[in-house]
């Protein structure tokens, strides 16, 4: 059985997969703050969340030190271990949000097939606030540039989660 499949009846469940290049700092970043959303609202059995990276050489390694430290200073967490996308990830996942155009193309490649690509979204599109079309990679950048990235997906990932979840609530 599938552990992202609902059990005895339970309601289906949002299953959000986030992808950057290497699965080590916006991707688990986002994982980490959405989860959080997620939980403070009360939700958490009502989504999988999950982060994954186009290119596989991270793999087993945690996000970069100066993610988990910028993300730790507003109250996240960050301990998910780096994978690469797989195949299975298009059966899993019910949105599969890419962080740039680089992303989405190296995702629509690994896609299985055309229904699979329908899947994919980026990340920028749910953005509320802000105006900018990709979450930039801030691997090369000083600290400023995870704080940006922090705040972009501050708003993207609430932009996301009220619009499967309007209002906050299950509707249960």
């Amino acid at each position: 059985m599938n552990p992202t499949e609902p059990q005895n009846g339970a309601a289906a469940k949002h299953k959000i997969l986030f992808v950057c290049l290497g699965n080590i700092c916006r991707s688990p970043a986002a994982e980490g703050i959405f989860r959080d959303m997620v939980e403070k609202r009360g939700l958490s059995d009502s989504f999988v969340i999950d982060s994954a990276g186009t290119y596989g050489g991270h793999a087993g390694e945690l996000p970069d030190s100066r993610m988990r430290a910028a993300a730790s200073r507003r109250g996240y967490r960050l301990t998910h271990r780096s994978r690469k996308l797989t195949d299975d990830d298009f059966r899993n996942f019910d949105i599969i949000a890419v962080m740039d155009d680089s992303n989405y193309e190296r995702a629509s490649r690994t896609a299985p097939d055309v229904e699979s690509i329908g899947k994919i979204h980026r990340m920028a599109d749910f953005a509320t606030k802000h105006v900018w079309d990709h979450i930039p990679d801030p691997y090369y950048e000083g600290a400023e540039g995870f704080e940006l990235v922090l705040d972009l997906l501050e708003d993207c990932l609430d932009g996301l989660l009220n619009s499967l979840v309007p209002n906050g609530s299950t509707g249960n």
